[in-house]
Parts: structure tokens; C-alpha cells; sequence
């Protein structure tokens, strides 16, 4: 978990439990952090839907090439965005009845890390 410059590593038994202190870690962020402003450079303008004030990871099992990588982003305007993937991430496109934590559960569900 990342949450501005500060992060926090963490371990869980199972893909479940993993889940469910990512969603407790983000939604901390997500009402901690507030929202943001925009941030004008001189070369470019960042818009608060633009900026990722915190992001929550999950990896493993395996250190080198682990068998799922997924998260959750806040972004400054306050929006919570769920990903899969390693270097390309793919956001994942939450139903019309579901939370972004439930649309990465919903993802996950195929891969199993339990043992």
C-alpha cells in the first residue's frame, strides 16, 4: 500500500484475506487523503481524476514472476479505480451494481493463489 510517499508492506495467508486489507487500506486512503487540486507545470496541466494519491497492490505467490498482480488506485478526485496486470495495466470495468472492490474481486475470482 502507497499512500503518497509512504508505503506499507503487508502479508496475508489467502487471496481473500489479501482482498479484504486491500479494500480497508484504500478506503483509509480514500477518506484520509481528501481531494486534490490540479497541478499546472509549465509543460502539462494534471487534473485531480488524472493524479494516483494512493495505490494498493496485490502480488504473489512468487517473488520474480507472481501469478497475480491487481490493485486499487485513488485517485485526487476521489474516484477508486481497480487494475489487473503487471507493467500494462488493464483497468477493470466495474457492473452497473458493483463497487470497484467488488469488479477486482469479480477478476480475481478465475485466478486462485490458495493453497
Amino acid at each position: 500500500m502507497r499512500v503518497g510517499p509512504r508505503v506499507q508492506r503487508m502479508r496475508s495467508d489467502t487471496l481473500a484475506a489479501a482482498l479484504d486489507e486491500l479494500e480497508a487500506g484504500t478506503r483509509a486512503a480514500a477518506t484520509a487523503e481528501g481531494r486534490r487540486g490540479p497541478i499546472d507545470l509549465r509543460y502539462r496541466r494534471f487534473e485531480p481524476g488524472e493524479q494516483v494519491i494512493a495505490r494498493g497492490e496485490l502480488r504473489g505467490p512468487g517473488r520474480w514472476r507472481p501469478a497475480v498482480r491487481a490493485g486499487l488506485d485513488v485517485r485526487g478526485d476521489g474516484e477508486v479505480v481497480a487494475w489487473t496486470g503487471g507493467v500494462r495495466r488493464e483497468q477493470v470495468t466495474p457492473a452497473s451494481d458493483e463497487s470497484p472492490y467488488q469488479a477486482l474481486r469479480r477478476a480475481l475470482q478465475s485466478t486462485s493463489v490458495d493453497p
